[in-house]
């Protein structure tokens, strides 16, 4: 490793901003992902459910989306062309998916404040199922390839609907509310914990499934993918992955089943973790799978230290922010509960 070589250096440098973004984008899924669940959830809830559930998020659910803003801000600065590339060809979802969080938003404080409940309540779930849908496209639409020619831009923005893409909602809206299932076992008592048991071990098959569908569907659209994973040493690192996923997902199903309360969120969890290890040892060194390297799509050596000293500074100040909330805020949802404006 030559640090003196501008190559390599810029190589590492892009490699170590590879890895935040996706440490950022881990912290996301999982913190907003069982905020959205919960309120995809709430859709099948009646009003008193409904209010438990907000009341559950109403400390938190803002500071969980904070998350997004911080990995489009480090996309932008720290790989420019992958940021421009990936908006242009999801322009659609990602607006979609920018509608839902301001739905979700208007309709939690005006649920709270206004005489019609039920329907703020309803339009709570429905921005979060928005949300949750237009994050599926636009995963479903970045896995299938974004079109790009000479660094630009060159499909149609209609290309992220597609067969595959739609395996891939089913998947994140079933973990989605997978995570928020599990997330409401530990605030909640009685027949609200019961029934996220029950539902809990229905979406834990539907997200296996739709798990199992992308995993085999992604080496057969691109080859180079499937040699990859075959050809040694990579065969026995991409062998533990999938066989991790497996083990959590025994576990959490085991979990479910002997109403532990914890276990089941950390198994989900884990399940998320092992899966995004997955897809980023797949496509590395890839931002834009199969188009855009990392190290085309970084910007030049100084930014990447510039913004490394500045983020990296602030890193364990916002872990640390995030762990301190859900400290204070832990513990049971009284069953009649509102959440606060």
């Amino acid at each position: 490793m030559d640090f003196s070589n501008p190559q390599q250096l810029h190589h590492i440098l892009a490699t170590v901003w590879f890895f935040i973004i996706g440490l950022f984008m881990v912290f996301y899924v999982v913190l907003d992902g069982f905020d959205l669940g919960v309120g995809v959830l709430s859709l099948f809830a009646d009003e008193r459910r409904r209010s438990v559930m907000m009341a559950s998020l109403g400390s938190i659910w803002d500071a969980n989306e904070t998350w997004l803003v911080v990995i489009g801000g480090t996309l932008f600065g720290a790989f420019p062309l992958a940021y421009g590339t990936v908006l242009h060809g999801l322009y659609i979802p990602i607006i979609l998916m920018l509608l839902g969080f301001m739905l979700r938003g208007v309709s939690f404080e005006f649920h709270e404040l206004s005489q019609r409940k039920a329907f703020w309540g309803a339009m709570f779930g429905l921005g979060s199922l928005l949300a949750a849908v237009a994050q599926g496209f636009a995963l479903g639409g970045l896995l299938a390839g974004i079109k790009v020619s000479a660094g630009v831009f060159s499909g149609s923005v209609w290309d992220f609907v597609s067969p595959f893409s739609l395996i891939v909602v089913l998947g994140v809206v079933a973990g989605y509310s997978m995570l928020g299932s599990t997330y409401l076992i530990i605030k909640t008592r009685d027949d609200m914990q019961s029934g996220c048991y029950r539902r809990g071990e229905l979406l834990a098959w539907i997200m296996l499934a739709a798990g199992l569908v992308v995993t085999v569907w992604t080496p057969l659209q691109y080859p180079a993918i499937f040699a990859r994973w075959l050809t040694a040493p990579n065969v026995y690192f991409f062998a533990i992955l999938p066989a991790l996923a497996g083990l959590s997902f025994v576990m959490l199903l085991r979990a479910l089943r002997r109403r532990a309360e914890v276990a089941p969120f950390v198994w989900t969890v884990l399940i998320f973790l092992f899966s995004f290890a997955g897809l980023a040892a797949t496509w590395y060194p890839s931002i834009v799978p199969g188009s855009v390297t990392i190290d085309q799509a970084a910007s030049d050596s100084s930014t990447l230290v510039f913004m490394l000293i500045g983020i990296g500074m602030l890193i364990p100040v916002m872990i640390t922010y995030n762990v301190y909330q859900y400290i204070v805020f832990r513990g049971k949802i009284d069953a009649h509960a509102e959440h606060a404006y």
